[in-house]
């Protein structure tokens, strides 16, 4: 008797699992959007000579949360040059964009070289002096002189020539900016308002270059349509974390709203 309740119980668990595994199957399915697929581009690992860690982990999470499927890409290229985030100045020894990358990708990232725009749907850069350094030279030739790296390049060109949206925070839009003329984008505020914008500068510089600046707060975006870029402030602005990652969360929301007006690769 033991014995035939005990097959019962199990038979009856079974079924239950069945049950709830296939309502849960069909929950997840039931909106028939798939996911995009999104390049992340990261230009080192700290705010000075890399990517701000904090934006490109916000830009990672609410990927997360929109489903995408995220593959992150890096310049294999030396930094510009390291600094001691404990004081402020370079040191030594070298090191290398990609490598460093790869501490914010937990490993799982590739060379900027191998990133090819036709397998995904939208392309995102996250902010940090490295955007300035190591993607480009406007930290140093500002925007007159400024080159930008030959794959960062080649990739901006290719996601928009194939009308992909391109997300952008802190002071990455000065590469569209140079790459895209006309483009609109934002850095947040084109005054420093007390040292709140201590970077406001930077918005002078995208007018120089022949794009427009539009004038946000940091937990806004602007999207050009037209263009299909996506830019917020982050921080380009002295602010509580707490709204640099709503910024990013809505820049992400608008470049997944983007990607998933256009046929997933």
């Amino acid at each position: 008797m033991a014995g035939t309740l005990c097959s019962i119980r199990k038979a009856l668990f079974s079924r239950h699992t069945s049950i709830v595994s296939s309502a849960l199957r069909c929950h997840f399915h039931s909106s028939g959007i798939m996911s995009s697929k999104v390049a992340v581009v990261l230009a080192g690992c700290g705010v000075y000579d890399g990517s701000e860690v904090h934006e490109a982990s916000a830009t990672l999470v609410h990927l997360s949360r929109g489903q995408a499927e995220v593959s992150m890409f890096a310049p294999d290229v030396d930094q510009m040059h390291v600094i001691n985030h404990t004081k402020g100045e370079p040191m030594e020894p070298k090191r290398n964009v990609l490598v460093e990358s790869a501490r914010i990708a937990r490993g799982k990232i590739d060379a900027l070289s191998n990133l090819d725009s036709s397998k995904f749907d939208a392309v995102i850069f996250p902010g940090g002096f490295g955007a300035a350094k190591n993607l480009s030279t406007f930290a140093v030739d500002g925007a007159d002189g400024m080159t930008i790296e030959k794959d960062v390049q080649r990739v901006i060109k290719d996601f928009h020539k194939e009308s992909k949206p391109i997300g952008l925070c802190c002071i990455a839009p000065v590469l569209v900016a140079k790459l895209v003329p006309g483009c609109e984008v934002t850095v947040g505020s084109d005054k420093e308002e007390g040292g709140r914008w201590p970077y406001a500068g930077t918005a002078d510089a995208i007018e120089s270059m022949g794009s427009k600046h539009i004038k946000k707060n940091v937990t806004d975006v602007h999207v050009d349509e037209k263009n299909r870029i996506v830019t917020t402030p982050a921080y380009m602005c002295e602010t509580g974390l707490h709204q640099i990652f709503d910024g990013i969360g809505k820049m992400v929301e608008n470049v997944l709203s983007l990607a998933n007006t256009k046929s997933k690769i």
